[in-house]
Order: C-alpha cells, then sequence, then structure tokens
C-alpha cells in the first residue's frame, strides 16, 4: 500500500494510505476534530473534506470557528435555502448566493412575491433537507457538460461562459436531487446545518444592474448548533438598537438616499465628527513626519493597466468615456501617489518620504452588499504611501505599528488581532521580493512584540500585509487598519532614488490606512459607544439649559466663554420643563448638560449631568472648562 506523509500545522507529520480523505485524516486525530470539520486546506488551497489526497502535502482541518470555515459553512446554508427555495417554487431560477458580512443571501428569479409566511415554510423546507443529512457531491464539469445541465437557466448559462472565458475550472454540488454551479468547497452533509434563520427579504438587481432583470433576495444567518443561533439573535437584538444607520438618522448625523447608492450623506453635526477625526489624524502626521496632498480622481486607462489594477481590479472600478478615451474613477491612492513621487528625481536623502492623502475614493461594490457607512461605494481613507530604501523598511513598519497602537490603545482603548497576510495564488512580481517583504513584516511584528497569524495566500496582489482587527463592545471583529509591503507598483513605474553610491536604485513602497475607511471608522464607533461618543468627537459637547426665561443672559454668557475655548456648545432656553429639556438632550447623545437657575447664576456655576447620568452641583465654570480641556 502506498503512504503519503501529511504534515499538520504544529509541524507534526504523519503516514496515511494514498487516497485517504481529509474528513478521514480529521477523525484519526481526534472524534471532535472530526465532527467539527467542514473543510480543508491542503497544501494551502481549500478542499473539500471527502477529496482525495494522493500526494505529500500540508493539511490544516478547518472548522467553524476558522474564517474560512465559517464561510463555506454559510456558503453551505445558501445553497440549502435555494434546495428549498426549488423545492417550493420550482418555476424559480437560481443566480447567485455569495456570503455578506452578516450571513449570506441567495438571489432568484421568480414572478412570485416572496412573503413572511413564504419565509416561514422556506425555513421549514431547510430543516426536513438538514433532517434527511443528504452527502454533498462535487461535480467537475467541461463548458458543454455545464451548458447542458443548466440550459434552461440563462444566469447559469451566463456564469458558464464568464468562468470559461477566465479559464476557471466549471464544476457543481449536488445534494439529494439538488445541483447548483459553484466552485466549492462545501461542507460535507447538509446534516451539519443544526441552527439558522432567515433574516429578510429585499429586490436586487442581476450583477448590481439596474439595467437587468429585477431579482428577490433572501437573506440568512447559519452556525453549526442552536445555542450559537440565540446568542446571535441577542447580540442582533442588541445591535439593533446601536445600529449606526438608524442612529446617524435619529440624531441627524448622516443618512442615505437612493439618489446616490452606497454614499453617505454627512449633515452639519456628522461633517463635526468626521472632520474631528480629519484633525486628529492630521495633528498626528505633523508630529510624524506626513506631508498631506491632494489628488484627482478620474485617470486614463493607460494608469490603471500600469499599476495592475485594470487586469487585478476593474470590476470594482467605475469607467466611463470622454473623447475617445477610457477613464476610471479611482478606487485606491496608489497610482496617483506614485505619479508624484516621480514628477523628479529622488535621492537616499529624501527618503522615507511620507504622502497623505484623504482624497474621495469611489469602488463598485454589488448593491446587496453594502450596509450603511461599513460597505460603501464612496468612502475617504486616512491613506498615506510611504517610499522607502530597502535598509529602511523595519524601522518604517515599526513606526507605523507604533503609530497604529497609540491610536487603538491610547485614543479609543480598543482590543485587537493582528494578521499577517501572505503571497496569493495570483500574484505581481518576483517569489524571492515576496519572501524579503514577507520577512520584514515579521522581523517588525517580533522586534514590536505583537502577536500575530499567518493567513496564507491572502496577501494582495501586490504585496503581504498587516491587518488590525479590532473587537467592540459588542465582541464584533471589524478589519481596520492595514499595512501592506509593496516592491511590484515601484518596479511597474520605474520608481527609482540615486543611493550613495550615485547608482539607481528601486524603491519600496508602504500602503497604510490605520483607520481605514472614515466611513467605515465611523459607523464602528458609532455601534461601539451606542452613540454615545467621546467628548473630543462629540458633535455637540455641551447643552445649557435655562430654568427660565430670565436665566437665558446667563445661560448665553456661559456659552460665549466655551465658545472662545472652542467648545461646541448650544442653549436650550425653550419654554419647556428641564425634566423634558434633560430627556431631550439625553436622547440626542449630548455628553455634558448643564442647567443655569438663580442659585447657579448666584455662584457662577452650573448644575452638571454626565453622561452615565452623573450629576454634580455647584460646578465653577472655570473649573469645568479644566476638567475638559
Amino acid at each position: 500500500m502506498t503512504k503519503i506523509k501529511i504534515t499538520l500545522p504544529d509541524g507534526s507529520a504523519r503516514e496515511y494510505a494514498k487516497g485517504i480523505t481529509a474528513g478521514e485524516i480529521a477523525f484519526s486525530i481526534g472524534k471532535r476534530l472530526g465532527e467539527d470539520a467542514l473543510v480543508a486546506k491542503v497544501n494551502g488551497k481549500l478542499k473539500d473534506l471527502f477529496v482525495p489526497i494522493n500526494e505529500d502535502s500540508t493539511l490544516q482541518i478547518l472548522t467553524f470557528r476558522d474564517k474560512e470555515g465559517l464561510e463555506v459553512f454559510r456558503h453551505s446554508t445558501a445553497h440549502l435555502l435555494a434546495q428549498a427555495v426549488i423545492e417550493l417554487f420550482p418555476d424559480a431560477k437560481l443566480t447567485i448566493g455569495p456570503l455578506v458580512e452578516e450571513g449570506f443571501y441567495y438571489d432568484f428569479d421568480i414572478a412570485h412575491h416572496f412573503t413572511p409566511e413564504d419565509m416561514e415554510r422556506i425555513g421549514q423546507g431547510m430543516h426536513e433537507i438538514v433532517k434527511k443529512d443528504y452527502k454533498v457531491e462535487r461535480i467537475e464539469l467541461t463548458e458543454s457538460e455545464a451548458k447542458k445541465l443548466f440550459k434552461d437557466n440563462p444566469y447559469k448559462i451566463e456564469l458558464v461562459e464568464e468562468f470559461h472565458k477566465e479559464k476557471q475550472p466549471l464544476s457543481a454540488y449536488r445534494q439529494g436531487d439538488f445541483i447548483d454551479l459553484c466552485r466549492g468547497p462545501h461542507i460535507p452533509s447538509t446534516g451539519k446545518i443544526k441552527a439558522f434563520k432567515l433574516t429578510k427579504i429585499s429586490s436586487a438587481y442581476w450583477h448590481g444592474d439596474q439595467t437587468k432583470q429585477q431579482l428577490q433576495r433572501i437573506y440568512g444567518i447559519s452556525f453549526p448548533d442552536k445555542s450559537m443561533l440565540e446568542q446571535h439573535l441577542k447580540l442582533i437584538e442588541e445591535a439593533e438598537k446601536r445600529d449606526h444607520r438608524k442612529l446617524g438618522k435619529e440624531l441627524e448625523w448622516f443618512n442615505f438616499f437612493e439618489e446616490s447608492p452606497g454614499a453617505p450623506f454627512f449633515y452639519p453635526k456628522g461633517a463635526v465628527i468626521y472632520n474631528q477625526l480629519l484633525n486628529f489624524i492630521r495633528a498626528e502626521y505633523k508630529k510624524r513626519g506626513y506631508q498631506e496632498v491632494i489628488t484627482p480622481l478620474l485617470y486614463d486607462k493607460s494608469l490603471w493597466v500600469t499599476s495592475g489594477h485594470w487586469e487585478h481590479f476593474r470590476e470594482h472600478m467605475f469607467t466611463l468615456e470622454s473623447e475617445g478615451r477610457e477613464f476610471a474613477i479611482k478606487p485606491m491612492n496608489c497610482p496617483s501617489h506614485l505619479l508624484i513621487y516621480k514628477s523628479k528625481s529622488r535621492s537616499y536623502k529624501d527618503l522615507p518620504l511620507r504622502i497623505a492623502d484623504f482624497a474621495p475614493l469611489h469602488r463598485n461594490e454589488l448593491s446587496g452588499t453594502l450596509a450603511g457607512l461599513t460597505r460603501v461605494r464612496k468612502m475617504s481613507q486616512d491613506d498615506a504611501h510611504i517610499f522607502v530604501a530597502l535598509e529602511q523598511i523595519e524601522g518604517e513598519i515599526s513606526r507605523v505599528l507604533d503609530f497604529t497602537n497609540f491610536i487603538y490603545k491610547k485614543v479609543f482603548d480598543f482590543d485587537f488581532e493582528v494578521e499577517l497576510s501572505t503571497k496569493p495564488e495570483k500574484f505581481m512580481g518576483k517569489i524571492e521580493d515576496w519572501e524579503k517583504a514577507e520577512n520584514s513584516l515579521k522581523h517588525a511584528l517580533e522586534n514590536n512584540k505583537i502577536k500575530y497569524k499567518i493567513k496564507e495566500g491572502e496577501g494582495a496582489f501586490y504585496g503581504p500585509k498587516i491587518d488590525f482587527h479590532i473587537k467592540d463592545a459588542l465582541g464584533r471583529g471589524w478589519q481596520l487598519a492595514t499595512i501592506q509591503l509593496d516592491f511590484q507598483l515601484p518596479e511597474r513605474f520605474d520608481a527609482t532614488y540615486v543611493g550613495a553610491d550615485n547608482a539607481k536604485h528601486s524603491v519600496v513602497m508602504i500602503h497604510r490606512a490605520l483607520l481605514g475607511s472614515l466611513e467605515r471608522f465611523i459607523g464602528i464607533l458609532v455601534e461601539h459607544y451606542a452613540g454615545k461618543l467621546p467628548l473630543w468627537l462629540a458633535p455637540v459637547q455641551a447643552r445649557i439649559l435655562t430654568v427660565a426665561d430670565r436665566f437665558e443672559k446667563y445661560a448665553n454668557k456661559i456659552k460665549e466663554e466655551f465658545d472662545e475655548n472652542n467648545l461646541r456648545v448650544e442653549v436650550d432656553a425653550r419654554t419647556e420643563s428641564v425634566g423634558y429639556k434633560v430627556r431631550e438632550a439625553q436622547a440626542q447623545k449630548i455628553p455634558l448638560i448643564l442647567t443655569v437657575g438663580e442659585k447657579e447664576e448666584s455662584k457662577g456655576a452650573v448644575a452638571l449631568r454626565t453622561i452615565d447620568n452623573k450629576v454634580y452641583f455647584d460646578v465653577k465654570v472655570d473649573n469645568l472648562l479644566d476638567k475638559v480641556f
């Protein structure tokens, strides 16, 4: 019997018979792992648990606790949903069923309009399929076989042609009598999907294009056991109270309109939050040697061809034609910063060169993936690109890591986890450059005593990256800061510097955004703090309430003192009760509520109510100003 060697993540190796599956190996390691296993990573590539392994390989068994395991589980639940819909509505035509940040969805072309009652029936149908515990089978297809199999579904035929044009392998997955076109991988059987909930119905267009067929979309969430679903539903209940879209509208901070999907409108108070973040970052830039630039939004196709974005990122870009030329609105700043770098000859004495930019960016996200401020089409980042010599890499990465730690720990007190993502399957450049880049990032993290996880194959197409994932007040993870090391773009642009040896050398480029998208960061902050932002960020920091009309003059005098100290303050002198005015100020999430009446005026003081509802009497205005500032 031919043996193969399987190397596990801890470095240990075991011998197995050739043709063994990852699922069988999982059970050989332990019953619990075998039961929890969902998918495998064989030689760095995701594979179904039931695929035979015929050569020496590295192997990682993935469960729901792993990001990729969770993603496969939920995509498999989308197939479960599609199967239940087809069994109940045979005339429905299947389109696609991808993941979203909170679960999954599937789009259907069907004349019938889904109702809440239909959702109940579909859910029951899904439970029946789970009980039957169908084995999942992968079917490899040629183009002609795929077209024959899906001949009655124009959406699948279009996908088959797209995959064939891109030279991607074609496959389908079968569970019971249900077959769907899919790249996979999938969980081994439907019985593993123990708990799920269909959450909402909406409309969508095929490929997000309003000129194409309107579809019906069903969203859902799923887990491997019921307790996890119950815990999630409680979290959702609390999250709904904190939903930044709801709070943003109620507090008149920001809103969205169908006339510009995926592009937030910041109202005056929201603009204060936005600009306070900009002011904070700009002040730090001044201390840390960054230079801010202002760059255009529209660029000729040739720039994106040079950068590689036309090949690797075009589907996410908004394009247009003018005077016979093809243009794209920029989705990122790096190529424009390379134009600035190349605008003059550079010396080693000019490095590091730190260029910062808050220019608006646009990305053509599918309409179904848009989610308030956390997934938008129009955004701005605290974006910067740092040009360095090879020997400066680790020192500069360390400076960026220090900057990131300062923001998350010292300013916002977030806990975070760090991931290092390495060379993807589709990458630009030389392998030796990738090895240098990955090693430099590892050394910088280790020298700064930052724990990190390796994410094999998940780097950007131009370089490896460090990602920071913060945890909010509800324990949810959010990917925010990213630091990417890039040997490829400078080489494509022939960006060089003259070294101390008077010879030309290729410059190295560090991409970094620490808050990330300002829009996304604001959305996360609003939900983290439930709208009760830190004093320095609050649009209105204080509101002065009068007990009676005759104290309005005193209230305005205090306001003038606060205005002189750049405190954002309002006076509420309406003839309403103090209790009513307090409740309204609290609903507006105003951090400091000051009440003035006869006693306060006589003492040159205020009664102070804080955001956590603590009350202090006879607070001197000067003392309050000292504490605030």
